[in-house]
């Protein structure tokens, strides 16, 4: 049960008086490059920018969408997906990065997050479930967005969410892969995950693997001409799929 109105809660989340409401629809993007870039894109398409802390904020010259970011780590993605939600937003796609853990999924692959596992700080603040679920609504539009693509393909499975990339020992990953069936992990996902089933929004994630952790040495791939490249493409597919795309405005199945 939700407890939005408990009185010993301090502080929540407001909109400003002169904040204006957004579009119901977004993308959040984890990592700067990439939220430079379709921030960019938008306002260059005539776009306009917004405040979102020490993120970018922009919608589209039409107004039906907005994209948003970077928002690194827990903490500061619930930051901004709170003051997104207050704004008006009740439908988000994560756009980020994982580590695979699986040999299935290489750098560059796209997975699709399913059931996420909380191994972040933030999430039992919201919520005592620690495998929380996205949207089945939001998992569906990007299975048709990717599947209407020819040259992208993609993999599902589930995602470990971490505070502490640094303090990733071979056993922990291992158990995580074995006993959990993690596919991949990430620092955002699950508690973001957790603040929207919370605040009863839609919430699902499009990641690229930016490395392979089931090797016996880490292999990175974040810096690679052929995976900036793909986290490019992916970008403008978003984009064009969140220009084209009329989304219902009814409420969703986690509102009801």
């Amino acid at each position: 049960m939700h407890d939005h109105n408990r009185e010993d809660v301090v502080m929540s989340p407001v909109r400003a008086k002169k904040e204006k409401m957004l579009p119901e629809a977004g993308l959040l993007f984890v990592n700067p490059t990439e939220a430079r870039y379709v921030a960019s894109r938008v306002v260059a398409d005539g776009g306009g920018k917004r405040f979102l802390f020490n993120s970018s904020l922009c919608v589209n010259s039409e107004e039906t969408f907005f994209v948003a970011g970077p928002a690194v780590g827990a903490p500061m993605a619930v930051l901004c997906l709170e003051k997104l939600i207050v704004l008006g937003a009740r439908r988000i796609i994560l756009v980020g990065w994982c580590g695979a853990l699986q040999q299935v999924l290489e750098v560059g692959n796209v997975l699709l997050p399913g059931q996420a596992l909380c191994g972040e700080g933030t999430s039992r603040y919201y919520s005592s479930d620690h495998e929380p679920r996205p949207s089945a609504n939001l998992l569906a539009w990007l299975r048709e967005t990717l599947l209407a693509q020819s040259g992208i393909a993609w993999q599902e499975g589930r995602v470990w969410s971490t505070d502490a990339p640094y303090r990733e020992s071979r056993e922990l990953l291992a158990r995580l892969r074995q006993e959990q069936d993690i596919a991949a992990i990430d620092m955002e996902y699950s508690a973001l995950c957790t603040v929207a089933h919370f605040r009863g929004i839609e919430f699902a994630a499009c990641m690229l693997v930016s490395d392979e952790l089931w090797q016996k040495q880490w292999k990175p791939g974040f810096a690679t001409p052929a995976f900036c490249l793909r986290s490019q493409k992916l970008s403008e597919l978003l984009l064009r799929a969140m220009g084209n795309r009329k989304f219902e405005t009814g409420k969703s199945k986690e509102e009801k």
